[in-house]
Formats: structure tokens, C-alpha cells, sequence
């Protein structure tokens, strides 16, 4: 089993990467680009099936910083 997590920071949280690439972006001409965030995803393979609340526990205690970081889990 495959799973892809998608970890992000949460609205109002500052997002230099994000901020310096919509820059980038605007420099190199392209218009219109009003927000850029930047994330990461996680990929997990399984030997099995695994739980939701396993997933959940992993990312709320490694994967992800719940303080300034939402996830979202895709399987």
C-alpha cells in the first residue's frame, strides 16, 4: 500500500520559499501569480494495508509540525 502525504504550512504562517519564488516567478515574466506556498510530500510504502489513525499518528508525531504545519493524507 502506497500512501502520499502533503505537508504544508498553515494560513498566516510567513513562507520565505514561497514568497522568493512568486518573486522569481514575476521577474522571469510570468503575471498574474498571486500566492506561491511551497510544501513538501511524503511517499510511505506498506508492506500491507495500514490504518488512518497510524498515518495520522506518524505525521502528528514526525512527519509534519502541527503547531504551524497541516497534512493531508492521499492513498
Amino acid at each position: 500500500m502506497q500512501v502520499k502525504i502533503n505537508v504544508f504550512l498553515k494560513e498566516g504562517v510567513l513562507d520565505p520559499a514561497g514568497k522568493a519564488t512568486r518573486h522569481a516567478l514575476s521577474s522571469l515574466g510570468f503575471v498574474g501569480v498571486k500566492e506561491v506556498r511551497i510544501g513538501k510530500q511524503i511517499v510511505i510504502n506498506f508492506d500491507g494495508d495500514v490504518s488512518d489513525e497510524k498515518i495520522k499518528e506518524m505525521c502528528d508525531e514526525l512527519l509534519a509540525n502541527p503547531v504551524i504545519e497541516d497534512y493531508e493524507i492521499l492513498k
